[in-house]
């Protein structure tokens, strides 16, 4: 009898605390709605901000998910390499940086074009791309730029490419004087790709090489995705 009341007492201390991580995780867990053509809300005008932000939405901030929104969306999506049908789920969310757990936005550190100049500014990042990440994946090489690019739309940074790339030389490549050097085919695509606004980094500000000794204050901060030898953080 005493070893059955044990028993009895066991399982219900197992199933109260299954009870508490069931309550608790479903309420840290609590995920955005998927937006379809017709959404409305909250969520709806958050992404439109971040679109509007990076140069893809020019319709009003409104909250409705309607042909404009929709097209921007497919595009943003087209150019990030996902699902281009115009729905914003959990992967489009993290792509603009809003992530599908919370409904506070992110900091916006997102691409913006009117701050860079194409025509003057794609060979400099070509070169900048070609001297940090030559032996890198090509999504790699396009979230290098990415970076630098969204270095430039943050105010944090310099507002210039040019400020960013020779900025305290915080490029090794501007160190060791590999930034002048001439760029292959792929450094010059990537170049392009990431200044009509592809960001494989997902709004990222920093980048660097876990295998090479780097400052202490890089690990302070939040690594979002990898490619290759480079992580990628905010």
């Amino acid at each position: 009898m005493k070893n059955k009341k044990i028993i009895l007492l066991v399982s219900f201390i197992f199933m109260m605390a299954a009870v508490v991580i069931l309550t608790y995780g479903s309420g840290k867990a609590q995920s955005r709605p998927t937006l379809y053509w017709g959404s409305s809300g909250n969520n709806v005008t958050q992404v439109q901000q971040r679109l509007s932000n990076w140069g893809y939405y020019k319709g009003p901030i409104d909250g409705y998910l309607g042909a404009s929104t929709f097209n921007a969306i497919k595009d943003f999506q087209r150019r990030n390499g996902l699902t281009a049908d115009g729905t914003v789920g959990t992967q489009t969310y993290n792509a603009l940086g809003l992530s599908s757990g919370s409904t506070t936005p992110a900091p916006d550190p997102g691409y913006q074009p009117s701050k860079v100049s194409v025509s003057g500014d794609s060979m400099l990042l070509a070169r900048a791309i070609h001297a940090e990440a030559e032996s890198e994946p090509y999504i790699g090489k396009v979230a290098v730029g990415a970076v630098l690019l969204n270095r430039v739309a943050n105010a944090n940074f310099p507002n210039t490419l040019a400020g960013v790339v020779y900025q305290g030389r915080a490029l090794e490549s501007v160190a060791n004087g590999r930034v002048n050097t001439e760029p292959n085919n792929d450094s010059v695509k990537a170049a392009r790709e990431a200044l009509n606004g592809w960001d494989p980094s997902y709004g990222c500000l920093y980048f660097w090489n876990p295998s090479k000794p780097v400052s202490a204050w890089i690990w302070t901060r939040k690594i979002v995705v990898k490619y290759g030898a480079h992580v990628f953080g905010l």
